[in-house]
C-alpha cells in the first residue's frame, strides 16, 4: 500500500517535487477554507449572542454594538429613553448657565419628575425585553434616598431641595454613573412583514453560503470526474457535513440551528490539521460506546431476568420441566431428548476421561476408609500383634481396594460399552427424571420452588444489575481504555 501511494520518482526528481508541490497547495486550501469556516461560525455565534449579551458589547465597543444593531437587527434608540436622557442633559447646561434656581431649571426638574412616573408606569424596557434593568434602576434610587416608593423616590432625586442640599454635581455624577447605562440598554426594534423582528444577517451570511456552495459543488464535480461510479449526488453526499454551511438558517425561526455549523468546521480544522482533534474524537468516542454498552449490557440482562421470571411465575417454566408435552406445541429441533444426549455424553465423559484421572485419589479414599473400619472392629489392635500378622492387614485391604476399584471402573465402562449396559445406563437415567418430576408434583413443591427461584431472580437484579454504581462505570472505562493502549503500543 505504501508502494502504491508514492509517487514515481524519475531520475532528476521532477515527479517527487510536482507531488510535494499539489499536495502543500491542496493544504493550504483547506486550511484557508476552514479559516473561512471559522470565520464565519464566529459571526454566526456573535450575532445568536448579539441581542441577549447586547448590554455587555455596549460597556466593551459601544459604537460597534450600535452600529451592527442599527444596521443589521433594525435597533432605535427608545424614544421615551432618549428623550428622558435628553432632558437630563438640557437640565445640566441651564444649571451650568442659569443655576439651579432659575425658572427654566425648576421646570426641567418638575419635566423629570413626570417622565420618571411614566417611565415606572409604561415600563418602556419591556419591549427590549430589559425589564430586569428597570428594576435595577429602581432599586439604586430607592437605596439612594433611602424610600421604598421608587416613585417617590425619582420625584425627591429631581427636587430642588434635595438637588441643593446633597450638590447638584455628586448626584448628577451618580446619575450619570450608575442610571445612564441601564437606561441605554433600552430599544426599540422594528418589526418585518412577516411579523417577526427585522433581521439582516443573511446580508453577510449569503456570501458566506455562496462560497461554500461553489466549494462543495466543485469538489463534487472533481469526484465525479475522478471516479467512475462516483455520480455528483453521491459526491455531495460524501461531503453532507458542508450542507450545513450552505442552509440558511438566518432566514428561519429557528436561528439556533446555526450552531450546527461547529460540525463541518471541527472536520475541516481536523483534517486540514490546523489542530489535531483525533484524540480528543478517540476520546469522545470510546467514552460514548463504554456507555451505550454498559447500558445496553444492563438492559439485556435485566430483560433476560424479567422474562425468566415471567416464565416461573405464569407456570411456562413448570410445564416444560414436568410435562413438555401438554398446553402449546413444544418445538422440538434435531427429534432428540436433549437431556438424555447430555447425561449420556456427560456419564461418557466421567468414565472415560475423568475417572482414570482420580483413580490414585479414590483407591487412597477406600483405603482409609476400610482400614478405619478395621480399626474400629473390637480385638483387631490384638490381632495385628500376633507373630507373623505385621502389615499383612494393611496389604489385604490394599489389595481389596485395588481389585474393588479395577471392578468397579470395569463395570462402568462395560456398561456403556455393552449394549446391554448402555441401555440399562438410560432406563435408569430416564427413570431417576420421571421420579424427580412426579415426586415433585406430589409433594406439591412447585409453588414454593417458584417463588424461591422468582425471589433469588429479584435478588440477583438488585444486588448485581441494578447496582452498577458510577464507579464500576469508571473502572470499566479506564479498563477499557487501558486495553485500547495496549493495542496500540503493540
Amino acid at each position: 500500500m505504501a508502494a502504491l501511494s508514492r509517487p514515481r520518482k524519475s531520475s532528476n526528481g521532477r515527479e517527487f517535487s510536482k507531488y510535494d508541490a499539489r499536495r502543500a497547495s491542496a493544504l493550504w486550501f483547506e486550511r484557508l477554507m476552514a479559516l473561512v469556516a471559522l470565520l464565519n461560525l464566529a459571526l454566526v455565534i456573535g450575532d445568536l449572542s448579539y441581542i441577549p449579551l447586547r448590554d455587555q458589547y455596549l460597556r466593551l465597543l459601544p459604537r460597534v454594538t450600535t452600529w451592527y444593531g442599527e444596521t443589521f437587527k433594525g435597533i432605535e434608540p427608545h424614544r421615551f429613553t432618549t428623550n428622558y436622557l435628553d432632558t437630563v442633559d438640557e437640565l445640566e447646561q441651564q444649571v451650568s448657565q442659569t443655576g439651579l434656581t432659575s425658572a427654566a431649571a425648576q421646570e426641567i426638574l418638575l419635566d423629570l419628575q413626570q417622565q420618571s412616573a411614566a417611565m415606572i408606569n409604561e415600563n418602556p424596557f419591556q419591549v427590549a425585553n430589559r425589564s430586569g434593568n428597570l428594576e435595577r434602576i429602581k432599586n439604586s434610587l430607592r437605596d439612594r434616598m433611602d424610600n421604598e416608593s421608587a416613585t417617590d423616590s425619582f420625584v425627591e432625586f429631581w427636587d430642588f431641595d434635595h438637588l441643593n442640599q446633597a450638590g447638584f454635581p455628586s448626584e448628577i455624577a451618580f446619575f450619570n454613573g450608575e442610571i445612564r447605562p441601564l437606561m441605554n440598554t433600552s430599544f426599540f426594534r422594528q418589526t418585518a412583514v412577516h411579523g417577526g423582528f427585522i433581521d439582516l444577517f443573511w446580508r453577510i451570511n449569503i456570501w458566506f453560503n455562496l462560497l461554500f456552495g461553489l466549494e462543495l459543488l466543485a469538489r463534487s464535480f472533481y469526484l465525479a470526474r475522478r471516479y467512475k461510479n462516483f455520480t455528483m449526488r453521491d459526491a455531495i453526499l460524501w461531503r453532507w457535513y458542508d450542507l450545513l454551511l450552505i442552509f440558511p438558517f438566518s432566514g428561519l425561526r429557528l436561528p439556533w440551528l446555526a450552531l450546527s455549523r461547529i460540525i463541518p468546521v471541527t472536520i475541516r480544522i481536523n483534517q486540514s490539521n490546523l489542530i489535531n482533534l483525533d484524540p480528543i474524537q478517540n476520546s469522545i468516542s470510546r467514552f460514548a460506546i463504554s456507555q451505550v454498552a454498559i447500558e445496553i449490557t444492563e438492559m439485556v440482562v435485566l430483560r433476560i431476568i424479567d422474562q425468566m421470571q415471567s416464565l416461573v411465575r405464569d407456570g411456562s417454566a413448570r410445564q416444560a420441566l414436568l410435562d413438555p408435552g401438554a398446553g402449546r406445541r413444544y418445538i422440538d429441533v434435531g427429534g432428540v431428548n436433549e437431556l438424555e444426549v447430555i447425561a449420556q455424553r456427560l456419564a461418557a465423559l466421567t468414565v472415560y476421561n475423568v475417572l482414570p484421572q482420580v483413580k490414585p485419589e479414590i483407591d487412597a479414599l477406600l483405603k482409609h476408609t476400610i482400614t478405619q473400619a478395621f480399626d474400629s472392629t473390637p480385638g483387631y489392635q490384638g490381632f495385628r500383634q500376633l507373630p507373623g500378622i505385621g502389615d499383612l492387614p494393611d496389604q489385604v485391604a490394599q489389595r481389596v481396594v485395588a481389585q474393588l476399584s479395577a471392578n468397579l471402573y470395569d463395570a462402568l465402562k462395560g456398561s456403556l460399552e455393552n449394549e446391554t449396559g448402555g441401555g440399562l445406563t438410560r432406563d435408569l437415567i430416564q427413570k431417576l427424571g420421571d421420579t424427580f418430576k412426579v415426586q415433585l408434583k406430589e409433594n406439591e413443591n412447585v409453588e414454593e420452588i417458584e417463588t424461591l427461584v422468582v425471589d433469588f431472580l429479584e435478588e440477583i437484579k438488585l444486588n448485581y444489575v441494578k447496582q452498577l454504581a458510577a464507579a464500576d462505570v469508571d473502572r470499566l472505562i479506564e479498563e477499557r481504555y487501558q486495553l485500547y493502549n495496549v493495542t496500540q503500543g503493540n
